[in-house]
């Protein structure tokens, strides 16, 4: 009801003040004049009398008097709520505005006067404002490569790994080997996190959300079941484990089990199992995903362009807050990008991995990036149309071997449609930019296979002060 009261009503008169705290950040006060408030309780009140139902009167037959003594904390409420809806609506408007994320202030501890003004408060993070750069026509590398039998081997080496069968085996590991392993991160003799079981493969680099330990197949080399290794790494100045950024801890590995991995051949059978009539068919479809790769490659090289083009002239910057609030939110978007594309779950968590151990940095650039799609979305009408929802969610359906209906009931059920929105519109905006480009080829080298992964902090989160402390301790005692 209080929706069809406001498209009929006239613009609300308000009292605005904006104050702008940084480039992102906006602190407004909003004051509602008393007629506006009366207006909108007078038209709730009319709506609801001819239906109300009150103990010794006919339906819409009680006085007003009493309707409202009885229904006024309900109505007051309705009427807060389409209030701070549609006066937020206005001052989005009125102050030219770019939300980027939702108002923030305590609904319930607002109450609607019964007399006077109603005056709020809250804060909005928002696009910063800069002058778009001039982007047709940009000179642009552009990756492309003819795919050859021998990258077709190597993606189906790749592809094949993923469905293997791991062989327990007596001998010492080696690269590419599997260890399944419990896994204690000490720092100062005090284990700040750890695993009961990680099954791991020997890679070149092994990777936390929070450090990497480099040459991990080397150092792993020729450790068999029941050894126990100690490795040190440093966590990254990232890490979610603040006061234990940039120190240096130790992974220790107690291998249970080593593995070799046993890798299918392409056969009736395995083909079979992967619904292709020919390995034809099977090639076919690892070339499709390897040009996908490319071409997000591609894109990827068109956003740091563009976004490296703004900064030369509007260098602003991001609140720590403001990052920390949109971390998630654009490692997200960033994983339904690799999945539209193609990339296989490892790699996908490689990446979103690395982003993670320079969360802030990666953030602020991702944002960037995006503030400046979408005011070049805004200036040529892109919008995403429900086509454009149909086609991604089919296309990222199909790189994850999931159905359409599962992949939009997950998207909507976490509230993620309007994450894919932003990926539509963007995809969009660098395709209008790609269009325009000047290009100088390059050579497009598919992903290598060089990294493990480790999904949890390896700094944790708990015992850190703890941890500090008896470093600190440590130190004063040296000192004495």
């Amino acid at each position: 009801m209080a929706d069809e009261m406001l498209s009929s009503e006239q613009k609300l008169n308000l009292d605005i003040k904006v104050d702008a705290r940084s480039a992102c950040e906006r602190h407004i006060t909003i004051t509602i004049a008393r007629a506006d408030i009366d207006r909108f309780m007078d038209r709730e009140f009319a709506h609801l009398k001819p239906v109300a139902q009150l103990p010794g009167f006919r339906p819409g037959r009680a006085p007003m008097g009493i309707v409202k003594a009885r229904f006024y904390k309900d109505v007051a409420d309705r009427v807060k709520n389409a209030l701070l809806m549609e006066s937020i609506s206005q001052v989005n408007d009125s102050e030219n505005l770019a939300p980027i994320s939702d108002p923030m202030f305590d609904y319930l501890a607002l109450e609607l006067p019964k007399t006077g003004d109603f005056t709020f408060e809250y804060d909005i993070e928002v696009r910063p404002e800069f002058e778009l750069p001039e982007w047709k026509g940009m000179k642009l590398e552009k990756p492309v490569r003819d795919f050859t039998d021998a990258d077709i081997e190597a993606a189906s080496v790749s592809f094949r790994s993923r469905m293997g069968k791991l062989d327990e085996s007596e001998e010492g590991a080696a690269a590419g080997d599997y260890i399944a392993t419990k896994l204690f991160i000490r720092y100062n003799d005090e284990i700040i996190n750890s695993s009961e079981h990680e099954v791991i493969r020997l890679r070149p680099s092994l990777l936390f959300s929070d450090a990497t330990i480099e040459k991990f197949d080397e150092q792993m080399d020729g450790v068999k079941a029941g050894e126990t290794r100690t490795l040190k790494f440093t966590l990254s100045e990232s890490a979610p484990n603040v006061l234990l950024r940039g120190k240096e801890v130790d992974a220790v590995f107690e291998v249970q089990k080593v593995y070799k991995l046993n890798i299918p051949a392409v056969d009736e059978e395995f083909l079979n199992r992967m619904g292709m009539e020919n390995k034809e068919a099977y090639d076919a479809f690892l070339k499709v995903n390897l040009e996908s790769q490319m071409v997000y490659q591609q894109q990827q090289v068109a956003r740091e362009k563009i976004t490296a083009l703004l900064l030369e002239s509007a260098d602003w910057d991001l609140p720590p807050v403001l990052l920390e609030r949109q971390a998630e939110r654009e490692l997200y978007r960033t994983m339904l990008e690799l999945q539209r594309s193609g990339f296989p779950l490892e790699k996908i968590q490689e990446h979103l991995n690395i982003l993670r151990q320079n969360s802030l940095e990666s953030t602020k650039k991702l944002l960037k990036e995006h503030f400046i799609l979408e005011r070049i979305a805004e200036n040529e009408n892109i919008e995403a149309e429900e086509a454009d929802y149909d086609e991604e969610i089919q296309e990222i359906a199909a790189r994850t071997q999931d159905s359409a209906r599962r992949v939009r009931a997950r998207l909507e059920k976490q509230n993620r449609m309007d994450i894919l929105r932003n990926q539509i519109i963007e995809r969009k905006v660098i395709e209008l930019i790609l269009n325009s480009a000047e290009f100088e080829e390059t050579t497009f080298e598919p992903y290598p296979e060089e990294m493990a992964t480790v999904e949890f902090p390896a700094g944790g989160t708990g015992k850190a002060e703890e941890a500090e402390e008896a470093e600190n301790t440590e130190e004063k005692a040296e000192e004495n």
